[in-house]
């Protein structure tokens, strides 16, 4: 029997310098580094979600006999949560037409700064910021609704009644939080570009 003859070296051995593959069990991040990441990612950001939690429930629930601190909608303001509001009724909105998103927004955004300039045309005392997020907030009435609006599209009767309930839900939101004391007389001036701004929303929706 041959003794075994000399083997022949690998091809490639990879030195101390060179490379070395790794499992992916030993490659995973420790979960504890994801949530800390997680963290500072919305300390950097200034995201507040049991803030932004309480503020959708204001919303989502207008009637002062519930006991909700409305005015901290329109007393502290935040950008993300309206943002969020906004981008999840533009991707409600989508039916495969992405350019809808980008309209939204904008619509979202000089909405908003023509009720804030009307407000402070009428003598108002509020800022841009406060306006834009209870505009953006004030949109989850009509998230909520539209998927009752899938399941009763054929109806048209029940249909439009459904979507009035919506707008009138969302503008008495909105409304009830922009408009002040200070308007007295005026506040229909106010009122009424909100109901219009809402409506306009629905018909991004809807397609009408």
């Amino acid at each position: 029997m041959q003794p075994p003859g000399p083997q022949q070296p690998p091809l490639y051995a990879p030195s101390n310098g060179d490379f070395t593959f790794v499992s992916s069990a030993e490659a995973e991040v420790p979960k504890y580094v994801v949530k800390l990441l997680f963290y500072n990612c919305r300390e950097e950001l200034d995201i507040d979600l049991k803030d932004i939690y309480y503020k959708i429930r204001c919303v989502l629930m207008p009637m002062p006999s519930l006991g909700f601190n409305r005015q901290v909608v329109r007393d502290n303001p935040d950008f993300w949560g309206p943002l969020a509001v906004v981008l999840f009724f533009s991707m409600v909105s989508l039916y495969g037409q992405f350019k809808v998103v980008s309209w939204i927004i904008t619509i979202w955004i000089f909405g908003s700064l023509t009720i804030f300039l009307l407000a402070r045309v009428l003598g108002g005392e509020v800022a841009y910021g406060q306006v834009l997020g209870v505009i953006g907030y004030s949109l989850l009435p009509l998230i909520v609704i539209a998927p009752v609006l899938l399941v009763v599209g054929s109806f048209e009767v029940v249909s439009t009644l459904i979507k009035l309930f919506g707008v009138f839900w969302a503008a008495y939101s909105a409304a009830s939080l922009l408009v002040g004391e200070e308007f007295k007389t005026k506040k229909p001036l106010l009122i009424y570009p909100i109901f219009l701004l809402y409506i306009y929303f629905l018909s991004l929706y809807t397609g009408v």
